[in-house]
């Protein structure tokens, strides 16, 4: 696994000179950079240190009409350079530059006092003590001093060698399985085609590769890759990448920009975030534009409160950015602020929440859960946000959670889907209590149709299916035909409301009147004939027509009797022996047809064999 180390001080403190005496690598490309002497944009090296472990370097501009270029190259570093000038000591931009590498949380590092070949050793001591203090409040707080010239090589090994010690004790970015390569830089080799750069963080790279433009969304193949200006097939997180890919023009790109895997990584526009505010800036009123500079990307954005007022200058709080353009980011990513006039850093923080739900006005419990999420729970709290489930590949990409960060999650798998337990446990609940209600108001109904009951509970119709599986299985359900009950559930019929249909379906057994006339004339509810048609005392043979048991056991034992004598029987023939209507007698036939006791053969029905 590689590092990266990252430079930062005030302008012409000797930043870009240090780097190309550490990798034979002047960092300034730019045409302009070299006319005027000034780093503009980010630089890029690499240096072999004395272990042999090969390193990217980011160089970064220092004055301060360029601190968006700084923003964008910070992302990745693992490894900080403070730049001091023997000749100037801190200055300004080089607090400015500590407070961002703290905003960071870049913890590892070195003081470098350079020039030292234009100083004398009182004021060298005198800076080194000055760099010390400015980075005591900071995340570099007792990083080591090291004094170096760039002109004469003076502490140069030296420098090299603290550089190895600090690495060897740090850890590696780790492998998620989802690679994230924010770009910095765009551009065009003859014969090979487009050509990204940027350091690699979550993932591994490798040649022949599918991967995704985000945002954008768009699919290109990996042809190539490059580290430190060699070919290799694979790349692994914590490098300085260049990848070469194809299907697509330097133009279409821009800084800001991620290639991750295919479907893996949502574009944010709203993000709940951790923020902290610098000391002696300007206060932020509710709804304030500035600048969010997260990974490569810088993008606009409006900060509201998610609590009752915005943070004080030197204080801590939470804030829901509103991005003018979506930006590739995941939680837990770290954000700067800058003004969006002057430029200057006013705070940062981390990405809690990169797809929020809407809140309720009420902002406590939306506070609780993120500061859960930052408390290691993350996954637990999106869980959380989702009442009716989500898949695997839904989390991840949602919270750019690995496969691996699932194994240990605290979830209830309902089929395909993943419920907080909680949450599901209040599903269930929800389902018993509407399935109860439909018992109190149709108690004579064997139960609620499923459909019914999922309009009720408004669940998606993909996910309802493994809901009432899973409720079955876990015996809070019973179930008959298409309906779903209670377990505990009986169906009761009133005996008297009862008797009142039979009654009106008796007056001629094997023919009587549509299902519709009996219920009004004997002024009983459909509720009754269901419940009836359920005990078998009733048979429905029609979409209005329902037939008593023993009518139709008079009417079977007609039909069996003649198929016995004549072989067959036909419509008229059983119209004839019931004395009834060829309206009913089709109907039972029909029924008879359907529960396999005969079969139609032209005109005739005869026994089925």
């Amino acid at each position: 696994m590689g590092f990266v180390i990252g430079t930062a001080g005030h302008v012409d403190h000797g930043k870009s000179a240090l780097v190309q005496a550490l990798s034979g690598i002047d960092p300034d490309r730019l045409a302009e950079e070299k006319r005027r002497g000034l780093t503009i944009d980010l630089g890029f090296a690499h240096a072999t240190l004395p272990s042999g472990r090969e390193v990217g370097i980011v160089d970064v501009p220092g004055h301060i009409d360029f601190m968006r270029n700084l923003l964008s190259g910070m992302h990745g570093v693992d490894f900080a350079l403070l730049i001091v000038s023997a000749t100037e000591g801190v200055m300004a931009q080089t607090r400015e530059h500590l407070e961002v590498l703290d905003l960071m949380g870049i913890d590892h590092g070195l003081d470098v006092i350079t020039k030292v070949d234009l100083a004398d050793a009182e004021l060298i001591e005198l800076v080194s003590e000055e760099a010390r203090e400015a980075s005591s409040r900071t995340s570099l707080a007792g990083a080591e001093v090291v004094h170096v010239s760039a002109r004469t090589g003076l502490g140069m090994e030296q420098l090299r060698q603290q550089i190895d010690s600090g690495l060897k004790v740090m850890t590696p970015r780790p492998d998620k399985g989802r690679p994230r390569l924010a770009i910095d830089r765009a551009f065009a080799m003859t014969g090979f085609g487009t050509v990204v750069t940027g350091t690699l963080v979550d993932g591994c790279l490798q040649v022949g590769q599918e991967l995704e433009l985000q945002p954008g969304g768009t699919a290109h193949r990996v042809r190539g890759l490059e580290q430190y200006n060699r070919p290799v097939e694979s790349a692994e997180p914590g490098s300085r990448v260049a990848v070469n890919i194809a299907g697509i023009q330097k133009d279409a790109i821009r800084r800001g920009q991620v290639l991750t895997l295919v479907h893996s990584l949502q574009p944010s526009e709203r993000i709940d975030a951790s923020v902290r505010l610098l000391p002696g800036t300007r206060r932020l009123r509710p709804g304030a534009q500035a600048i969010v500079h997260s990974g490569s990307a810088s993008v606009s954005a409006r900060l509201l409160p998610l609590e009752s007022s915005m943070p004080d200058p030197g204080g801590t709080g939470w804030l829901q950015l509103r991005l003018r353009h979506p930006i590739a980011a995941v939680n837990g990513d770290r954000y700067i602020l800058s003004e969006a006039t002057t430029g200057a850093v006013v705070g940062g923080g981390v990405f809690v929440d990169v797809h929020p739900v809407r809140h309720p006005r009420n902002g406590v419990p939306v506070i609780e859960s993120l500061a859960q999420r930052l408390t290691g729970s993350g996954l637990e709290q999106e869980l959380r946000k989702h009442p009716f489930g989500v898949t695997p590949s839904q989390i991840m990409v949602i919270t750019g959670a690995s496969a691996a960060d699932l194994e240990d999650l605290n979830a209830e798998r309902v089929g395909p889907y993943l419920f907080d337990p909680g949450v599901f446990a209040q599903l269930s609940a929800a389902a018993l209590r509407e399935v109860e209600r439909y018992h109190a108001t149709h108690p004579m109904r064997r139960g609620v149709p499923a459909q019914e009951l999922r309009s009720r509970l408004r669940v998606p119709p993909p996910v309802f299916r493994h809901v009432v599986a899973a409720l079955l299985g876990a015996g809070v359900l019973a179930e008959h035909d298409l309906a779903l009950a209670a377990p505990s559930h009986r169906v009761l019929v009133d005996e008297r409301l009862a008797a009142a249909l039979i009654e009106a379906l008796s007056a001629n057994p094997m023919s009587p009147p549509p299902l519709s006339a009996a219920l009004k004339s004997s002024a009983v509810s459909s509720d009754v004939a269901e419940a009836l048609i359920e005990q078998a005392t009733l048979v429905r043979i029609g979409a209005d027509l329902a037939i008593t048991r023993s009518g139709l056991d008079r009417a079977m034992e007609l039909i069996r009797s003649e198929l016995e004598s004549a072989g067959s029987i036909s419509l008229g023939r059983l119209r004839d022996l019931m004395g009834g209507n060829r309206r009913t007698a089709q109907a039972i036939l029909e029924y008879l047809d359907g529960v396999g006791e005969t079969r139609r053969v032209g005109d005739e029905r005869v026994r089925r064999t």
